[in-house]
């Protein structure tokens, strides 16, 4: 028997396996097609403190191993995610789930991260960082050490759950900001979030997504995301989670090995719907195939 579970900031998971958020819904839509209670957990659709649209459409550009979404984080707002959203999950996911945050500024972080701090389904708190600073000229919270900061303060001073803290990996130095994370008091961090990326249409000449630019994610990011979870996870002393471009059982055991405690699987879930469920029943095999008995002995193991 092989031993899977692992503990992400004083929970256990059954499985390092993890829906990211974006990719994933509320899960409910999920449940629909597999015992979504396989998982380790799932973090949920990003949620602010206002209802969001999103973007203008086309969003979703394919690429060569990825696609590129500028969706613009469409949510319902936090009120609307607690009355409606979660109560729906509740009736097919008795595990905590992780809540994703996203704000445009420090007091939208806060608002929205304290009233979902108070929800009992809520497990950890997932605040991603890479959303533009509407008072900071428009600047992402995750690109500069000192604004990642102030946000991961804030917002640990009104709540009381794990806070993990989503990464970009459109910066000079990922380390200075994991490391202004972890001085503020994160509880983790979770990394890589898309990188920018752009297509073209050749016949309009114009951008394929109305945005002109959008988050590139897929199998063609594991390589940078995996240097970058591992840089990350040799500086701090929090836990790390792992993602961009998981596909696979080895992809799984490869972030482990870089240093992830838990991993995140992204577009993946978009490509492929039943893609944890395939991943989580496939890592035993593959942990036999390489001699390993716990996931626990491999964090942060490579040589």
């Amino acid at each position: 028997m092989v031993k899977t579970n692992v503990n992400l900031c004083g929970i256990e998971l059954d499985n390092p396996v993890i829906p990211a958020s974006g990719t994933f819904g509320f899960g409910y839509e999920f449940a629909e097609l597999y015992d979504i209670n396989i998982l380790g957990t799932f973090s949920f659709k990003g949620t602010t403190k206002e209802p969001r649209f999103g973007n203008p459409t086309p969003r979703i550009a394919e690429c060569e191993s990825g696609m590129i979404n500028a969706v613009g984080l469409q949510n319902p707002g936090v009120d609307k995610v607690i009355s409606e959203e979660l109560p729906k999950l509740k009736k097919c996911f008795n595990k905590k789930v992780m809540a994703n945050v996203s704000g445009f500024s420090v007091e939208e972080y806060v608002h929205t991260c304290s009233l979902l701090d108070k929800c009992e389904q809520v497990g950890w708190l997932e605040v991603n960082i890479s959303c533009p600073n509407v008072h900071g000229g428009g600047m992402s919270f995750g690109t500069s050490p000192e604004a990642a900061y102030e946000v991961v303060r804030a917002v640990k001073a009104v709540t009381t759950k794990p806070v993990i803290v989503k990464l970009s990996p459109n910066v000079t130095d990922i380390v200075a900001i994991a490391k202004a994370c972890e001085d503020a008091g994160a509880d983790g961090i979770s990394l890589i979030n898309t990188m920018l990326g752009m297509r073209i249409d050749l016949r309009t000449r114009k951008p394929v997504i109305a945005n002109k630019m959008g988050g590139f994610s897929g199998k063609a990011i594991f390589p940078v995301a995996l240097r970058m979870v591992y840089q990350v996870a040799h500086a701090v002393k929090i836990p790390v989670i792992g993602m961009g471009g998981v596909s696979c059982a080895e992809d799984v055991i490869e972030m482990m090995l870089a240093g992830a405690v838990a991993v995140e699987v992204g577009a993946q879930n978009l490509i492929d719907p039943y893609a944890c469920k395939r991943i989580i029943e496939d890592l035993p095999r593959v942990m036999k195939k390489y001699g390993i008995k716990n996931l626990n002995d491999i964090i942060g193991g490579v040589l």
